[in-house]
């Protein structure tokens, strides 16, 4: 009998049931002496293999068969979250907030597994006495979202923000908040559409909504918001102290992650565990313990030559949005501001124009030193050239080179780029100890 899924064969564990992916790069049947080496139970493949196995024609088929199977059969509350920035870090904050009070009845999607296959792998790992899921839903392409969320079928959708993200593909903005306002197709029958209130595509997104949505939440800093911050103030171990309105209640609470950019993923979060029928007061316990997470604000000190430096890992991904609002948490450091930001990726014929722009938000946090890395940031560079001290490097080890030459004790080094440009790389030279 199996109970998992796997289609990473480093990720097979004992009694897993591995699927066999057919992909671009590579073929899952490569790999099948590794996962029954690892203990799978069983394989889902296209031809016959030594070892227990099921014959299909298509193994992505049969795993978005499986994901069928295990939404058909569970009594959970699904949430679905997406969003330009701040999905990942939505989702997980979610899954902590319910967990607080439903403990080991809440499943949610493992890294950022949120594709094609990523999503139907999370759906079909959930186990059968779950009280509540939450999903990852991403995309760059029209239509993407449409097809995961009607396989997902969330009671619950959220949008966490819109921002140029994978803008190669669309023509302006207002098409990337079409293309994230099809979460709300999947909604189920009663489902509740959670929408950002201070986003300029707002009345874009509730119209997307609208036809699907029993009900609409907004959320936001601004009074019209349904779900609003009163008040966030900055507290003294890097986070804020909030008081959220939901209606006529109110609930404080202390976050712990640094930046407005959570808030307002705190705000969405409330909006949701509310709309399952979570508790509130359980949210704000758990918002206020909240880690952070590894490429997406998590922070650790590195020795340096003389002392130490704080690094703030925000290497996973970037956009012209989720780079201002991290260098913004940045400028709030004490300390000298050092840089490593890399390329943004997918930006399309704007390209330049994002990339210069983040001159302003590199001067506005204080930076005294940045390493530049990529072929794209040169603009950037440009911008820079006589206001700031940097570096253009080529790639993540040049970069990690230069950073062992600038950083020095009381340094605070913020790295953040597009995963593809490898800044988990420097991240990894900065933990492996002295540089």
């Amino acid at each position: 009998m199996a109970h998992g899924v796997a289609f990473d064969s480093r990720e097979v564990g004992p009694g897993d049931l591995f699927v066999a992916l057919n992909g671009e790069a590579t073929d899952g049947h490569r790999f099948l002496p590794q996962a029954f080496a690892q203990g799978a139970a069983a394989a889902i493949v296209t031809q016959p293999c030594d070892g227990p196995h099921v014959q299909v024609a298509d193994t992505t088929g049969a795993l978005n068969a499986l994901a069928r199977a295990s939404r058909a059969r569970t009594g959970a509350k699904i949430v679905g979250v997406t969003g330009s920035v701040g999905k990942t870090s939505a989702k997980e904050a979610l899954f902590a907030a319910l967990d607080r009070g439903w403990r080991g009845g809440v499943h949610r999607s493992v890294k950022s597994y949120n594709n094609h296959v990523g999503v139907p792998l999370s759906l079909a790992r959930m186990p059968q006495d779950t009280r509540a899921g939450v999903f990852e839903m991403g995309m760059n392409h029209p239509g993407e979202l449409a097809a995961l969320t009607r396989l997902v079928r969330p009671h619950v959708a959220i949008v966490t923000a819109i921002a140029p993200a994978h803008a190669e593909f669309f023509p302006d903005e207002a098409a990337i908040a079409d293309a994230k306002g099809e979460i709300f197709q999947g909604l189920e029958p009663g489902g509740v559409a959670i929408i950002p209130f201070d986003s300029p595509h707002r009345d874009r997104l509730i119209d997307a909504a609208t036809p699907c949505a029993a009900r609409i939440v907004t959320f936001g800093s601004d009074a019209g918001a349904d779900v609003r911050a009163v008040e966030a103030m900055r507290v003294k171990t890097g986070g804020s102290f909030v008081t959220a309105r939901l209606g006529d209640r109110e609930l404080s609470f202390t976050l712990s992650q640094p930046g407005a950019h959570w808030v307002s993923n705190a705000l969405a979060v409330l909006a949701a565990v509310d709309a399952v029928g979570g508790d509130l007061g359980l949210a704000g316990l758990a918002l206020a313990d909240l880690g952070g997470l590894a490429g997406r604000g998590l922070r650790f000190t590195t020795q340096v030559a003389d002392g130490d430096a704080l690094v703030i890992d925000e290497s996973y991904n970037a956009n012209p949005a989720s780079m201002a609002a991290t260098l913004a948490v940045l400028a709030r450091e004490p300390g000298r501001h050092v840089a490593v930001l890399g390329e943004m990726r997918e930006m399309g014929e704007h390209s330049a124009a994002y990339h210069a722009a983040l001159a302003t938000p590199v001067i506005d946090a204080r930076v005294e030193a940045a390493i530049l890395v990529g072929e794209a940031m040169a603009p950037l560079a440009e911008a820079l050239e006589g206001r700031v001290d940097f570096v253009h490097v080529a790639d993540a080890a040049a970069a990690l080179a230069a950073t062992r030459d600038i950083l020095a004790s009381g340094d605070v080094i913020l790295v953040k780029g597009s995963n593809g440009v490898g800044l988990s790389r420097v991240i990894a030279g900065l933990r492996g100890g002295t540089i």
